[in-house]
């Protein structure tokens, strides 16, 4: 079976290219997206499903809850990277480069910081996995997911870990057995239209 690694849908912030806090809720078109996401899941044996505890990741992961029947399990692990003392700033306000390998913002993780969180939370997500039947959904944030794609995954020839999109609700599939290889990348295949009109491949 797979494992099913999956962005969470667009919020106002987000669309603002404003830095989120953990509350922000996804706006009416993010719920769009998070309701099409789960008609698109609905044929996949999911039989668990893990999210972020952040709103809108949590948010994201009810509407594949309420298409499955499935209880929404928190993986703390799973947050996107803590910007401190940035976070509700604009990026157009930010005097430095919000994703610069050398920035740590004051009350947040560094890059190092964050990539070995994710690396804890990928020990977490294949011991899930390993007790899980069918697929595992896995609900979180861009730079998580681009994280466990660029550093613990194996990509299917003719894929490029440098996505240079990362859509909101995209859908990276990983087939359940090492090393844990990637058969489908960040793909939102099932938004059309405004749907597909994500403002940030990032946070």
């Amino acid at each position: 079976m797979s494992i099913l690694l999956i962005r969470h849908g667009e919020t106002g912030l987000n669309a603002a290219r404003i830095v989120q806090h953990p509350e922000t809720p996804l706006n009416e078109r993010g719920l769009s997206q998070a309701h099409r996401l789960a008609r698109r899941l609905a044929d996949f044996p999911i039989t668990a499903i893990v999210s972020s505890d952040y709103r809108r990741a949590h948010m994201t992961a009810e509407a594949i809850a309420d298409v499955t029947g499935l209880a929404i399990a928190i993986q703390e692990s799973l947050r996107e990277r803590n910007f401190g003392e940035v976070r509700g700033v604009a990026h157009a306000d930010l005097p430095v480069d919000l994703y610069a390998p050398d920035f740590h913002p004051r009350g947040g993780e560094s890059w190092t910081m964050f990539h070995q969180r994710v690396a804890l939370s990928w020990e977490e997500i294949k011991e899930r996995a390993a007790r899980t039947d069918g697929d595992l959904a896995v609900v979180s944030h861009a730079l998580v997911c681009r994280s466990l794609v660029e550093n613990h995954l194996t990509l299917a020839d003719g894929m490029d870990a440098k996505v240079p999109r990362w859509p909101n609700t995209a859908l990276t599939v990983i087939e359940h057995r090492a090393p844990w290889r990637v058969s489908l990348l960040a793909c939102g295949m099932h938004l059309e239209g405004e749907l597909a009109d994500d403002s940030s491949a990032k946070s």
